[in-house]
């Protein structure tokens, strides 16, 4: 009796009665059970940092690269682990490119190291004595080092595993300074972007879906901010305050969505148009429901191909900020580094090649992986699974 009374309550049901805001029912799944829980517990360790404690446990860009990896931990790669299937299908086609294969292996182990490595490792320190080392298994004339820290042979200066790139012209070693250089590169890099692309997902989708006064007002706000020159704005803000990585950070995440915005609205626009969007709007569902349902995962891919491929613009951005002088000087990069050394090429070059070299590398790994990634997740791309 009691599953014949279900099947005529189901029976009488409408589809144009279902409560489009408590699809999934009463329960949560466990990512959004993990979300809610790690959201919480993030607010209270900020709060606390913030509020609670004389001097900060983190920084604010320290802080903002934590809300980075947990946005990536639960919508990118718990998305990927639940839905095998279509990962494995995306892997398939992405692999095809063996450049973004090894780009990939490359990225991951400079985020790897650029995370955990100054956590393990000291911060650089001036050590005026050991100034122009050599890197290992390279020789320089020894009068070029102020004091030899490796074997002098024939009157040259061998290299030391002391310190295995070398030292600046300061006596700082050029390794660890690499590895802090990581970390700042994959921190101006992930969390501008997932600043950029929140703000220009929602803009955009927005202005897809309501179109009209909403659309106009929008886009031409993003007009007049993509006129506004931001690099003369970072200069104003250095001017007045202490330069910092999170005033970089914030000024182009928060003014250089522009782009990413009018991206997703062109792609929005042409999923307005389908047919279970209208499905959705004539049985009742809400606008919010159609766009953080609908809307927002089929521009996702547009979304995460656009990303990959900003990443390296604004790791160009900090470099050149830090090789004109304009960033926190007690902050290790790569553009620093390569500042310091470029008047030192004809006896030291190994302070400005070293680490120009990886900022070339890992420039040219992301625009690999995003090319690889427009051809594993656009549909419409030529090559079949």
């Amino acid at each position: 009796m009691a599953a014949d009374t279900r099947s005529d309550t189901a029976a009488t049901d409408r589809f144009e009665d279902v409560d489009w805001d408590e699809i999934g029912g009463l329960g949560f799944t466990r990512r959004t059970l993990a979300l809610g829980t790690s959201a919480l517990a993030y607010v209270v360790a900020v709060a606390y940092d913030v509020f609670l404690t004389e001097s900060a446990l983190l920084s604010g860009t320290n802080w903002l690269f934590l809300l980075t990896l947990l946005a990536g931990v639960f919508f990118v790669a718990w998305p990927l682990a639940d839905n095998r299937r279509l990962t494995a299908y995306y892997w398939r086609r992405f692999k095809k490119n063996r450049a973004a294969v090894i780009s990939a292996i490359y990225l991951l182990v400079v985020f790897v190291l650029g995370t955990f490595g100054p956590m393990l490792i000291a911060k650089p320190e001036l050590n005026v004595l050991a100034a122009y080392q050599p890197p290992v298994f390279l020789t320089v004339d020894s009068s070029v080092p102020t004091s030899c820290v490796g074997q002098v042979v024939d009157g040259m200066c061998h290299g030391s595993w002391k310190y295995p790139l070398g030292t600046t012209s300061d006596g700082k070693g050029i390794a660890r300074l690499v590895v802090f250089g990581m970390r700042v590169s994959m921190q101006v890099g992930l969390i501008t972007m997932l600043i950029v692309i929140s703000i220009g997902t929602v803009v955009g989708t927005s202005a897809a879906y309501f179109s009209g006064l909403v659309d106009e007002v929008l886009m031409r706000y993003v007009d007049i901010q993509q006129t506004f020159p931001t690099f003369f704005l970072f200069l104003i803000v250095t001017y007045l305050f202490k330069p910092s990585l999170f005033l970089l950070i914030t000024i182009f995440g928060f003014l250089g969505w522009g782009g990413i915005g009018r991206l997703v609205r062109s792609e929005a626009l042409q999923r307005r148009e389908e047919s279970y969007i209208q499905a959705a709007e004539n049985a009742g569902a809400s606008d919010g429901w159609i766009i953080r349902r609908h809307l927002m995962p089929n521009v996702s891919n547009t979304v995460i191909t656009a990303a990959t491929l900003l990443i390296p613009s604004f790791i160009l951005f900090e470099a050149t900020f830090a090789f004109l002088g304009l960033t926190d000087p007690s902050t290790p990069s790569w553009g620093q580094v390569i500042s310091s050394g470029r008047g030192d090429l004809d006896s030291a070059w190994w302070i400005a090649t070293i680490p120009g070299v990886f900022l070339f590398f890992t420039v040219l790994a992301f625009n690999f992986v995003g090319d690889a990634l427009r051809d594993a997740l656009d549909p419409r791309s030529e090559g079949d699974a």
